[in-house]
């Protein structure tokens, strides 16, 4: 079977709430597209109705998918079973609130094209259109940590974190295969790694809107991030190189 030209990968933890009106726009706006695509949502050991929301979903629309497992292993941990083993020509990481619209991804087409091997949505950039912002004190402690990531691993990138990233699907396989953060670190983790391996990446402003009902605690998944950073910034680019095995 032909791989669709984008796959959409959607990490979902107890997202009943929002999963279904999440499906629907995607299915009425992927539908009106020229390309072949698919999406894949990926149940990172929901203990609620969200596995049973898109079987539903799925059986009504033959371009929806559900990749399920349990227990709860993490966020980077579902993305790095999207990454791995959906297939597309193009991979895009998607968040389940639907904060960067899908309609963002015609924006990193072109660099994709151009010769990126990853094209990530950011908010700070003077171009982005941030609709509804953050509380100040999450976008206060948001800068400080990309402030720390520019300082410490990836220089010339703004936002490492927002969840809205293309990938060519050899890029995402190379990558993704040697990543081992099963947190919410693997936002640098996968960008550190494919500039690493000589790919570039392109930060494209997008529009985005704050929506309530985050995972992330800016206190405590910050602490445990920061730390990751600073193990990774010590590891070194050959041990981050070596291939894991999930």
């Amino acid at each position: 079977m032909t791989p669709p030209d984008l796959a959409v990968i959607v990490p979902a933890y107890n997202e009943e709430t929002r999963m279904l009106p999440t499906l629907q726009r995607l299915a009425e706006y992927l539908a009106s597209r020229p390309y072949t695509w698919s999406v894949t949502v990926v149940s990172d050991g929901s203990s609620d109705g969200t596995a049973n929301i898109v079987e539903a979903f799925a059986q009504e629309h033959p371009e929806f998918h559900l990749l399920a497992y349990n227990p709860n292993r993490g966020k980077g941990y579902a993305v790095r079973q999207g990454m791995l083993h959906v297939e597309g020509k193009m991979l895009l990481l998607s968040d389940a609130d639907l904060a960067a619209p899908i309609e963002e991804v015609e924006k990193l087409f072109p660099a994709i094209e151009a010769g990126a091997g990853v094209a990530i949505g950011s908010r700070p950039m003077k171009e982005s259109r941030l609709e509804k912002r953050q509380p100040k004190y999450r976008e206060m402690l948001g800068r400080m940590f990309n402030k720390a990531v520019q300082l410490l691993a990836i220089r010339g990138i703004q936002d490492t974190q927002c969840g809205f990233k293309l990938f060519r699907v050899d890029v995402a396989r190379d990558v993704f295969r040697r990543c081992k953060l099963n947190g919410f670190s693997f936002d640098f983790e996968a960008l550190m790694i494919a500039r690493d391996l000589g790919y570039p990446i392109a930060e494209i402003p997008i529009r985005w809107s704050h929506q309530e009902g985050s995972k992330v605690n800016p206190f405590r998944d910050g602490m445990r991030m920061l730390r990751d950073l600073l193990k990774l910034r010590m590891t070194g680019k050959r041990r981050r190189l070596e291939e894991h095995a999930d």
